[in-house]
């Protein structure tokens, strides 16, 4: 039997859910790198795959990812309400937000000021969500699963891309959830070690997009001084 094919790129969030995903729950894929920032998901070759131009995309007839849902229909049912809510609102605050001040610069796009204000509001209002709503009391995992299911991942991977923004802007809106971050180490550890290995890219942009910032203000610096002097 061939092994699903899975189309991701490690910098999509919901790449990287997908991909642990499977590997915790042993499910044989192949992986098949799409490089958004080389606009492969827009090439005309990938749309025969996803029409939609997204990642991550999946062929297999028989859609093994969707089996591994729980069994119990109530308990589905909340899952998939948890990841509705998540692309109108944790999904669209942090996306929205490192695009505008980290992404855009680092690809030469135009940054938009309100759109960074508004994006942190609503990603801040959507971690206060997920600890009233799915992380009551001592919850270990959304629902009080005992074990995560694909909506953690989803909502931690879309967390984890704060990383980009470095760490003092990271601590800045995760510093006073004390539960959300109780919460993303208890998935990091129950899906150890294929979180780490799906996330090694996500670090290597971050390494790459501070280098290049600190060689901006390199460079920047002396050229603000001359015309500063020249003023004088």
């Amino acid at each position: 039997m061939q092994p699903i094919k899975v189309y991701a790129d490690r910098r999509s969030q919901p790449s990287r859910a997908v991909i642990i995903f499977c590997r915790v729950n042993q499910i044989d894929f192949e992986e098949i790198t799409v490089d958004l920032f080389k606009s492969q998901h827009l090439s005309a070759e990938f749309r025969k795959i996803n029409p939609m131009g997204q990642v991550p995309a999946i062929v297999d007839g028989r859609f093994k990812l969707f089996e591994r849902y729980p069994a119990d229909l109530f308990t589905r049912a909340k899952i998939d309400s948890i990841l509705d809510w998540h692309h109108s609102n944790l999904r669209r605050g942090a996306a929205t937000l490192v695009m505008h001040t980290a992404l855009a610069p680092f690809l030469g796009l135009t940054t938009s000021p309100d759109a960074v204000k508004q994006a942190g509001k609503l990603l801040m209002q959507s971690l206060g969500r997920i600890e009233s709503v799915w992380l009551k009391g001592d919850a270990k995992f959304l629902l009080g699963s005992p074990q995560p299911s694909i909506a953690d991942l989803s909502l931690v991977c879309e967390i984890m891309q704060l990383e980009i923004l470095g760490n003092d802007v990271r601590d800045r809106f995760l510093g006073a959830h004390e539960k959300i971050l109780i919460w993303m180490d208890n998935v990091k550890k129950a899906t150890s070690p294929h979180f780490e290995e799906a996330h090694e890219l996500l670090f290597q942009v971050k390494a790459s997009m501070l280098t290049n910032a600190a060689a901006a203000n390199q460079t920047s610096e002396p050229s603000t001084k001359l015309r500063i002097a020249s003023k004088l």
